[in-house]
Protein backbone atom coordinates (compact mmCIF):
# COMPACT_ATOMS: atom_id res chain seq x y z
CA UNK A 1 0.00 0.00 0.00
CA UNK A 2 1.39 3.04 -0.79
CA UNK A 3 0.39 6.45 0.69
CA UNK A 4 -0.32 9.46 -1.80
CA UNK A 5 1.54 12.12 -0.21
CA UNK A 6 -0.19 15.53 -1.53
CA UNK A 7 1.70 17.21 1.30
CA UNK A 8 5.18 15.93 -0.13
CA UNK A 9 4.15 16.67 -3.94
CA UNK A 10 2.27 20.21 -3.39
CA UNK A 11 5.72 21.13 -1.53
CA UNK A 12 7.49 19.51 -4.70
CA UNK A 13 4.93 22.18 -6.59
CA UNK A 14 5.75 25.04 -4.42
CA UNK A 15 9.73 24.30 -5.09
CA UNK A 16 9.09 24.24 -9.02
CA UNK A 17 6.95 27.28 -8.62
CA UNK A 18 9.55 29.35 -6.70
CA UNK A 19 12.31 28.69 -8.83
CA UNK A 20 10.03 30.07 -11.46
CA UNK A 21 9.76 33.42 -9.86
CA UNK A 22 13.22 33.80 -8.84
CA UNK A 23 13.90 33.67 -12.96
CA UNK A 24 11.27 36.10 -13.56
CA UNK A 25 12.62 38.64 -11.01
CA UNK A 26 16.53 37.59 -11.99
CA UNK A 27 15.22 38.98 -15.76
CA UNK A 28 13.73 42.08 -14.04
CA UNK A 29 9.75 40.85 -14.18
CA UNK A 30 7.43 41.38 -11.52
CA UNK A 31 6.08 38.13 -10.07
CA UNK A 32 2.55 36.82 -9.90
CA UNK A 33 -0.14 37.87 -8.16
CA UNK A 34 -3.43 36.17 -6.84
CA UNK A 35 -5.92 37.92 -4.77
CA UNK A 36 -8.59 36.49 -2.36
CA UNK A 37 -11.67 38.35 -1.81
CA UNK A 38 -12.95 36.55 1.61
CA UNK A 39 -16.36 38.02 3.26
CA UNK A 40 -17.84 37.25 6.73
CA UNK A 41 -15.89 35.65 9.43
CA UNK A 42 -16.21 31.93 8.43
CA UNK A 43 -13.42 30.34 10.76
CA UNK A 44 -12.59 27.67 8.06
CA UNK A 45 -12.71 30.07 5.12
CA UNK A 46 -10.57 32.21 7.32
CA UNK A 47 -8.16 29.35 7.71
CA UNK A 48 -7.75 27.93 4.18
CA UNK A 49 -7.62 31.98 2.43
CA UNK A 50 -4.81 32.29 5.05
CA UNK A 51 -3.26 29.00 4.03
CA UNK A 52 -2.96 30.67 0.40
CA UNK A 53 -1.59 33.50 1.46
CA UNK A 54 0.78 31.81 3.08
CA UNK A 55 2.25 29.98 0.00
CA UNK A 56 2.06 33.02 -2.24
CA UNK A 57 4.41 34.45 0.27
CA UNK A 58 6.77 31.07 0.42
CA UNK A 59 7.31 31.10 -3.06
CA UNK A 60 6.82 34.86 -4.16
CA UNK A 61 4.29 35.82 -5.61
CA UNK A 62 2.44 39.16 -4.58
CA UNK A 63 -0.43 38.40 -2.89
CA UNK A 64 -3.66 40.80 -2.03
CA UNK A 65 -6.56 39.79 0.78
CA UNK A 66 -9.71 41.66 0.23
CA UNK A 67 -11.62 41.33 3.60
CA UNK A 68 -15.22 42.35 3.27
CA UNK A 69 -17.68 42.72 6.10
CA UNK A 70 -20.63 39.81 6.02
CA UNK A 71 -22.88 42.75 5.54
CA UNK A 72 -21.71 43.52 2.17
CA UNK A 73 -24.65 44.05 -0.48
CA UNK A 74 -24.57 41.60 -3.49
CA UNK A 75 -23.88 44.94 -5.87
CA UNK A 76 -21.17 46.29 -3.47
CA UNK A 77 -19.57 42.62 -4.12
CA UNK A 78 -20.69 43.13 -7.56
CA UNK A 79 -18.63 46.10 -7.76
CA UNK A 80 -15.56 44.67 -6.04
CA UNK A 81 -15.34 41.85 -8.34
CA UNK A 82 -15.65 44.67 -11.53
CA UNK A 83 -12.18 45.93 -9.82
CA UNK A 84 -10.94 43.57 -9.85
CA UNK A 85 -11.15 42.19 -13.27
CA UNK A 86 -9.97 45.63 -14.19
CA UNK A 87 -6.56 45.80 -12.11
CA UNK A 88 -3.86 44.93 -14.60
CA UNK A 89 -1.50 43.99 -11.10
CA UNK A 90 -4.16 41.19 -10.41
CA UNK A 91 -3.53 37.98 -12.41
CA UNK A 92 -6.00 35.71 -10.95
CA UNK A 93 -8.19 36.51 -7.98
CA UNK A 94 -10.93 34.09 -5.90
CA UNK A 95 -13.65 34.63 -4.42
CA UNK A 96 -13.45 32.86 -1.29
CA UNK A 97 -16.91 30.17 -0.63
CA UNK A 98 -19.27 29.76 1.10
CA UNK A 99 -20.90 33.62 0.81
CA UNK A 100 -23.57 34.89 2.83
CA UNK A 101 -27.35 33.58 2.24
CA UNK A 102 -28.47 37.08 0.71
CA UNK A 103 -25.85 37.05 -1.99
CA UNK A 104 -25.95 34.51 -5.11
CA UNK A 105 -22.78 32.83 -5.29
CA UNK A 106 -23.81 32.11 -9.42
CA UNK A 107 -23.91 36.06 -10.02
CA UNK A 108 -20.66 36.45 -8.39
CA UNK A 109 -19.06 33.56 -10.34
CA UNK A 110 -20.31 34.92 -13.83
CA UNK A 111 -19.34 37.95 -12.69
CA UNK A 112 -15.32 37.05 -12.48
CA UNK A 113 -12.96 37.56 -15.60
CA UNK A 114 -12.55 33.66 -17.05
CA UNK A 115 -9.23 34.95 -17.63
CA UNK A 116 -8.58 35.50 -13.84
CA UNK A 117 -11.07 32.73 -12.81
CA UNK A 118 -8.15 30.56 -11.14
CA UNK A 119 -10.62 28.49 -8.72
CA UNK A 120 -11.95 27.25 -12.18
CA UNK A 121 -15.21 27.86 -11.63
CA UNK A 122 -16.79 30.55 -14.37
CA UNK A 123 -19.14 28.84 -16.42
CA UNK A 124 -16.71 29.04 -19.77
CA UNK A 125 -14.23 27.35 -17.95
CA UNK A 126 -16.31 24.62 -17.10
CA UNK A 127 -17.59 24.28 -20.17
CA UNK A 128 -14.05 24.65 -21.92
CA UNK A 129 -12.64 21.95 -19.71
CA UNK A 130 -15.48 19.82 -20.42
CA UNK A 131 -14.75 20.35 -24.24
CA UNK A 132 -11.03 19.49 -23.64
CA UNK A 133 -10.02 22.64 -24.49
CA UNK A 134 -7.48 24.99 -22.43
CA UNK A 135 -9.27 26.44 -19.54
CA UNK A 136 -8.53 27.00 -15.50
CA UNK A 137 -9.73 23.59 -14.10
CA UNK A 138 -10.90 24.18 -10.46
CA UNK A 139 -8.42 23.63 -8.11
CA UNK A 140 -9.43 20.56 -6.22
CA UNK A 141 -9.87 18.13 -9.30
CA UNK A 142 -7.24 19.57 -10.95
CA UNK A 143 -5.05 19.22 -7.61
CA UNK A 144 -6.44 15.13 -7.83
CA UNK A 145 -4.86 14.84 -11.26
CA UNK A 146 -1.65 16.47 -10.79
CA UNK A 147 -1.00 14.07 -7.94
CA UNK A 148 -2.19 10.51 -9.51
CA UNK A 149 -0.01 11.94 -12.68
CA UNK A 150 3.18 12.47 -10.17
CA UNK A 151 2.42 8.82 -8.94
CA UNK A 152 2.38 7.29 -12.11
CA UNK A 153 -0.81 6.26 -11.15
CA UNK A 154 -2.56 4.14 -14.33
CA UNK A 155 -5.83 5.25 -15.32
CA UNK A 156 -7.08 4.16 -19.09
CA UNK A 157 -9.45 1.84 -19.49
CA UNK A 158 -9.75 1.95 -15.49
CA UNK A 159 -13.16 1.74 -13.72
CA UNK A 160 -13.28 4.92 -12.09
CA UNK A 161 -16.63 5.53 -9.43
CA UNK A 162 -17.02 9.07 -7.99
CA UNK A 163 -19.13 9.68 -5.10
CA UNK A 164 -20.27 12.70 -5.19
CA UNK A 165 -21.48 15.07 -7.65
CA UNK A 166 -20.98 19.11 -6.71
CA UNK A 167 -20.23 21.37 -9.67
CA UNK A 168 -16.57 21.99 -7.52
CA UNK A 169 -15.40 18.63 -7.11
CA UNK A 170 -17.31 15.50 -8.28
CA UNK A 171 -19.06 16.66 -11.46
CA UNK A 172 -15.73 18.30 -12.72
CA UNK A 173 -13.39 15.21 -11.25
CA UNK A 174 -15.70 12.61 -13.43
CA UNK A 175 -15.19 14.91 -16.63
CA UNK A 176 -11.83 14.83 -15.99
CA UNK A 177 -11.14 11.20 -15.41
CA UNK A 178 -13.10 10.39 -18.61
CA UNK A 179 -10.94 12.64 -20.91
CA UNK A 180 -8.36 11.73 -23.44
CA UNK A 181 -5.58 12.57 -21.51
CA UNK A 182 -2.46 10.86 -19.88
CA UNK A 183 -4.75 11.31 -16.23
CA UNK A 184 -8.14 10.24 -18.28
CA UNK A 185 -9.38 8.31 -20.22
CA UNK A 186 -10.98 5.84 -17.42
CA UNK A 187 -14.49 4.39 -17.33
CA UNK A 188 -16.41 6.09 -14.84
CA UNK A 189 -19.65 6.14 -12.99
CA UNK A 190 -20.78 9.03 -10.93
CA UNK A 191 -22.68 7.78 -7.63
CA UNK A 192 -24.72 10.64 -4.80
CA UNK A 193 -27.23 10.25 -2.58
CA UNK A 194 -29.94 9.00 -4.86
CA UNK A 195 -27.98 6.55 -5.81
CA UNK A 196 -28.96 2.50 -5.38
CA UNK A 197 -26.50 -0.48 -4.83
CA UNK A 198 -23.89 2.21 -4.01
CA UNK A 199 -21.64 -0.59 -2.35
CA UNK A 200 -21.73 -3.01 -5.39
CA UNK A 201 -20.79 -0.12 -7.48
CA UNK A 202 -18.02 0.86 -6.04
CA UNK A 203 -16.57 -2.83 -4.98
CA UNK A 204 -16.20 -2.42 -8.88
CA UNK A 205 -13.84 0.30 -8.99
CA UNK A 206 -9.96 0.32 -9.89
CA UNK A 207 -10.37 3.95 -8.24
CA UNK A 208 -12.33 5.60 -5.90
CA UNK A 209 -12.63 8.81 -5.73
CA UNK A 210 -15.15 10.09 -2.13
CA UNK A 211 -16.38 13.89 -2.37
CA UNK A 212 -19.56 13.80 -0.50
CA UNK A 213 -18.34 15.51 2.79
CA UNK A 214 -19.61 12.80 5.42
CA UNK A 215 -17.02 11.52 7.88
CA UNK A 216 -15.88 7.87 7.48
CA UNK A 217 -18.31 6.89 4.11
CA UNK A 218 -16.60 4.75 2.51
CA UNK A 219 -15.56 1.52 4.62
CA UNK A 220 -13.49 -1.13 3.47
CA UNK A 221 -16.10 -3.62 2.74
CA UNK A 222 -16.91 -1.01 -0.16
CA UNK A 223 -13.40 -1.00 -1.76
CA UNK A 224 -11.71 -4.39 -3.68
CA UNK A 225 -8.52 -5.60 -3.45
CA UNK A 226 -5.99 -3.35 -4.86
CA UNK A 227 -8.23 -0.23 -5.09
CA UNK A 228 -7.28 3.34 -5.70
CA UNK A 229 -8.54 5.68 -3.22
CA UNK A 230 -9.22 9.23 -3.12
CA UNK A 231 -10.61 10.86 -0.13
CA UNK A 232 -11.68 14.55 -0.56
CA UNK A 233 -13.70 14.91 2.21
CA UNK A 234 -12.35 17.03 5.27
CA UNK A 235 -15.02 17.16 8.29
CA UNK A 236 -15.06 18.28 11.89
CA UNK A 237 -15.68 15.50 14.15
CA UNK A 238 -15.59 16.28 17.64
CA UNK A 239 -13.01 14.95 20.17
CA UNK A 240 -12.68 15.89 23.47
CA UNK A 241 -8.81 14.71 23.78
CA UNK A 242 -7.81 17.00 21.27
CA UNK A 243 -6.65 20.76 22.43
CA UNK A 244 -9.23 22.23 20.16
CA UNK A 245 -11.47 20.08 20.86
CA UNK A 246 -12.23 18.13 17.02
CA UNK A 247 -10.33 16.23 14.75
CA UNK A 248 -10.15 16.22 10.89
CA UNK A 249 -11.52 13.37 9.04
CA UNK A 250 -11.99 12.41 5.44
CA UNK A 251 -15.07 10.47 3.93
CA UNK A 252 -12.87 7.05 3.99
CA UNK A 253 -12.34 4.78 7.08
CA UNK A 254 -8.95 5.11 6.11
CA UNK A 255 -7.58 2.88 8.91
CA UNK A 256 -9.37 0.03 7.60
CA UNK A 257 -9.50 0.82 3.64
CA UNK A 258 -5.68 1.29 3.61
CA UNK A 259 -5.48 -2.92 4.30
CA UNK A 260 -7.02 -3.09 0.76
CA UNK A 261 -6.06 -0.40 -1.04
CA UNK A 262 -3.05 -0.41 -3.23
CA UNK A 263 -2.94 3.71 -2.55
CA UNK A 264 -4.43 5.82 -1.02
CA UNK A 265 -4.39 9.43 0.24
CA UNK A 266 -4.46 10.15 3.99
CA UNK A 267 -6.94 13.29 5.76
CA UNK A 268 -5.22 15.16 6.91
CA UNK A 269 -2.42 15.44 4.36
CA UNK A 270 -3.93 14.24 1.07
CA UNK A 271 -6.32 16.41 -1.21
CA UNK A 272 -6.10 19.51 0.70
CA UNK A 273 -2.38 20.52 -0.35
CA UNK A 274 -3.20 19.64 -3.33
CA UNK A 275 -5.93 22.23 -4.10
CA UNK A 276 -3.79 24.63 -2.77
CA UNK A 277 -0.81 23.86 -4.97
CA UNK A 278 -3.37 23.78 -8.03
CA UNK A 279 -4.36 27.16 -7.11
CA UNK A 280 -0.84 28.50 -7.15
CA UNK A 281 -0.45 26.60 -10.35
CA UNK A 282 -3.54 28.05 -12.19
CA UNK A 283 -2.22 31.81 -10.99
CA UNK A 284 0.93 30.95 -12.65
CA UNK A 285 -1.17 29.94 -16.19
CA UNK A 286 -3.07 33.36 -15.60
CA UNK A 287 -0.11 35.37 -15.37
CA UNK A 288 1.54 33.74 -18.40
CA UNK A 289 -1.12 34.36 -20.29
CA UNK A 290 -1.52 37.57 -19.51
CA UNK A 291 1.96 37.98 -20.70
Amino acid sequence: MTILDGKGTAQEIRKELKEKVESLKNNGERPPHLAAVLVGDDGPSHTYVNAKVKDCRQIGYESTLVDLPATISEKDLLDKVDQLNNDDNIDGFIVQLPLPDHIDENEIIAAINPNKDVDGFHPENFGRMALNLPSFISATPRGIVELLDRYDIETEGKHCVVIGRSNIVGTPISILMSRNNKVGNATVTVTHSRTKNLKEITQQADIVIAAIGNPYFLKAEMVKEGAVVIDVGMSRVEDASKKRGYRLAGDVDFDKVKEKASHITPVPGGVGPMTRAALLLNTFRAYSIKK
